[in-house]
């Protein structure tokens, strides 16, 4: 078992809270990520792409459980999405949201690993239609960033995300991270966030952070280039935001 707890940074900035939790390789309920991960119709791409996610870590610490409904924020071509589709199995459900249609996200739906996925495209304040069943979880993996400078109101965004978790459910945002006082400025240039202003405005919706870990850092990034061409592995944050 692990223990974390929100960073003195984060506690200065929100009233002295602290949080301590403990993190168990396989949390009650859930699916035995390894096993997850050793899938034998995995593709080799997504085998490699694990490395660069980090992907035991980040499915450890996201801990989706079997039956859970959960949300993918910016899902891109898919690789986060259907490792949430294999860990909740078959009784659970997987939403994809995306802005505009994917073509590799198209590709990948035919795998059967995806026949409980549910594709959405629609605007990232807007990401579910109406009468969709309230949510154990939402990721958000490397995306949030981009919202900076898209026609995107992210109010409203935080805002639906917080309104479509039962109370209880959880938000998990990774995103590469700026430096400090960038804020949100760089999300075109550099594809980074400041970690602080990301944290501000999701709480500002009601959400409190309850987790981070530190298996995506890298502190020798300098962070002054686009995480696209820096040539080093990129320095990276992981939180976990909870639905009072």
């Amino acid at each position: 078992m692990i223990l974390h707890r929100i960073p003195p940074a984060f506690a200065r900035g929100f009233g002295a809270f602290l949080v301590f939790f403990v993190l168990s390789a396989s949390p009650a309920g859930a699916q035995d990520f390894a096993a997850v991960l050793a899938a034998a119709d995995r593709t080799e791409a997504d085998r490699q792409n694990d490395g660069k996610r980090q992907a035991l870590e980040l499915l450890t610490f996201s801990g989706p459980k079997t039956g859970w409904h959960v949300l993918d924020m910016g899902a891109g071509g898919g690789y986060s999405t259907e490792l949430m589709a294999r860990s909740v199995g078959p009784n659970g459900m997987v939403y994809a949201q995306n802005g505009s249609p994917s073509e590799r996200f198209a590709t990948r739906a035919k795998s059967p690993a995806m026949a409980h996925v549910t594709a959405l495209t629609r605007p990232f304040d807007d990401p579910l239609p109406a009468g969709t069943p309230k949510l154990d979880l939402i990721t958000f993996f490397f995306a949030y960033h981009d919202t900076t400078f898209m026609e995107v109101d992210r109010v409203k965004m935080n805002k639906a995300m917080f309104d479509a978790l039962k109370p209880g459910g959880f938000l998990v945002i990774a995103d590469h991270s700026a430096r400090p006082g960038e804020g949100t400025s760089v999300g075109k240039t550099t594809h980074r966030i400041e970690e602080s202003a990301l944290v501000a405005e999701v709480t500002a919706a009601g959400f409190r952070p309850v987790a981070t870990a530190d298996f995506l850092r890298n502190p020798a990034d300098p962070r002054d280039v686009s995480v696209n061409r820096s040539g080093i592995k990129n320095d990276e944050f992981i939180i976990r935001f909870q639905r009072p």
